[in-house]
């Protein structure tokens, strides 16, 4: 079933020019992507005199007036950005953005503002060469968010090529995409690992079923990202993709990052000396994670707040309050996960009191936090130390420790804060999470869930044990039974929600790849 009425992105929009068929993946910076060397990432010379938009073009962060429109050229350009309330662009509003170059990779972003509250909004972005030339359009559409109640659906996952498992042409690429694509969200929420920066991609590589697995290749997924260059050709990588493009073109995304746009399991201040980590020069990993961010900033339509933060509120009318959260910039060290005292968590205290005052002015009706690591599902991280943990559970069931003081913190200031819900991705697989304290260690909050999905195309993992010191009980799952599950063997995941206009009700969908809903939950709001 669809979410919205709103017509989907058409192939053939999508593909309107000659923009969206010669796609390029960048290898060794601009030159090799787009630049004086005429070539492409195969070698094929490009005689080009016209600066042509390389990786599709995509929207995110909108408000009730307007959207911030990306895109990349593959030359010297200026962006311009039209805008219209028809397919047709018979009347346009036009944006002169900013002048793309090479410092950043050919990127930019266009605040279009001015525009009507809940309505449609087709955009066409050009690029304009230096000597005027203008290359060919490419189109797209998002919805602003509206100013009263109205019906709402969106929809959230992450964990894109991971484990090795590149775009496959035997199963259509990264089909999932084109399955949300067609069920056009008002929006989507990336919970993270967008790419997987340490995770290289081989021509082959065997499933458990015995079958052998094809993916596309590149130089820039041949070995792990450690340059500037490498971590902006992984973004690059993806957006090759068909149904990937569709999907960007046509749904506003609110990004966050995780720990695969860096290295698997990082925090701040780590250093992977000692660490079996195949393949890295580069041991720093605050190093690492400032090139990385510099390309997550470059390739994804982000916004960000004061001082470069990436935490933020995206209000969506009076229904919805959407609190983006950042679990890694401020991340303590995983070897501490069983602290007895506050020093931060997974937030940091700045992050930590924003989101307690923030929930506690919001008047939305439902409060939706995407938070990027689960509450309560273990992670181990194995490579830093037996005890060391990767999210917020430890498995020990009692008063909480480490990164669960922040949360006790979280819930407890807000327990008077009615109807949030808490979604997530990060272990690939879905599942639907209650939190009730008359079973809990720690029991002063307000009962709630949590949901989980994903991967949008990873390898699929079982399902792993819950810490109940909140609580927390698995209410469904869909996972494999043995690791590492290709995209072609199924166990592919996203997450579907709808706010009803009339009475208010959030219901949940877990889907499967196909678009198949496994799992269903309503949540009546509480007044």
């Amino acid at each position: 079933m669809r979410i919205s009425s709103r017509s989907p992105v058409s192939r053939r929009s999508l593909l309107h020019g000659a923009a969206a068929g010669a796609v390029l993946v960048p290898t060794a910076g601009w030159l090799a992507a787009c630049g004086d060397s005429g070539q492409n990432a195969t070698g094929t010379t490009l005689a080009r005199r016209r600066p042509t938009i390389s990786h599709g073009v995509a929207v995110g962060d909108v408000t009730s007036s307007s959207g911030l429109v990306w895109a990349r050229s593959d030359a010297p350009a200026t962006m311009i950005v039209e805008t219209s309330a028809t397919e047709s662009f018979t009347r346009t509003r036009k944006v002169r953005g900013p002048r793309v170059t090479p410092e950043t990779d050919g990127t930019g972003r266009v605040r279009v503002a001015g525009l009507e509250p809940g309505q449609t909004v087709h955009y066409r972005v050009t690029m304009e060469g230096e000597d005027g030339a203008l290359g060919e359009p490419v189109t797209g559409r998002f919805s602003t968010a509206p100013a009263s109640a109205t019906d709402i659906g969106f929809l959230w996952s992450g964990d894109v090529v991971g484990q090795g498992w590149g775009i496959n042409p035997d199963i259509g690429g990264l089909p999932i995409f084109g399955v949300m694509a067609d069920r056009t969200p008002d929006f989507f929420i990336h919970s993270g690992d967008a790419i997987y920066a340490d995770g290289p991609v081989e021509a082959t590589q065997k499933q458990n079923d015995g079958r052998v697995y094809r993916s596309v290749t590149s130089p820039a997924k041949a070995a792990v990202a450690q340059t500037l260059d490498d971590f902006r050709g992984n973004y690059a990588y993806n957006l090759t993709d068909e149904n990937y493009r569709r999907f960007t073109s046509g749904v506003a995304q609110f990004v966050q990052w995780d720990d695969h746009e860096v290295v698997n399991n990082w925090f701040p201040g780590e250093n992977l000396a000692g660490q079996d980590r195949d393949g890295y020069t580069e041991l720093d990993v605050d190093t690492l994670a400032r090139r990385a961010r510099q390309a997550w900033n470059e390739w994804q339509p982000v916004q960000l707040g004061d001082g470069g933060r990436l935490y933020r509120k995206i209000p969506y009318g009076p229904q919805l309050d959407v609190f983006v959260l950042d679990m890694r910039s401020y991340k303590d060290p995983n070897p501490d996960a069983h602290s007895t005292t506050d020093d931060g968590g997974v937030l940091g205290a700045k992050q930590t009191r924003w989101l307690i005052d923030s929930l506690k002015r919001s008047t939305a009706t439902w409060k939706v936090i995407a938070n990027d690591l689960p509450l309560s599902i273990v992670v181990p991280d194995t490579a830093t130390g037996p005890e060391s943990m990767e999210a917020l559970g430890q498995g020990d069931h009692g008063d909480p420790l480490g990164r669960e003081i922040a949360l006790s913190q979280i819930l407890a200031e807000s327990r008077d804060v009615p109807n949030k819900v808490f979604l997530t991705a990060d272990v690939h697989y879905t599942a639907a999470i209650s939190y009730e304290p008359d079973r809990a260690s720690f029991t002063r909050f307000r009962p709630f869930w949590e949901f989980v999905t994903g991967p949008l195309h990873a390898g699929a993992f079982p399902q792993s044990p819950l810490d109940r010191t909140f609580g927390a009980e698995y209410e469904f799952v869909h996972a494999p039974q043995e690791a590492n599950v290709s995209p072609a063997e199924g166990f592919q995941h996203f997450g579907e929600v709808t706010i009803a206009r009339d009475t208010g009700v959030l219901t949940v969908n877990l889907c499967d790849a196909t678009g198949a809903t496994l799992y269903s939950k309503d949540l009546a709001p509480e007044r």
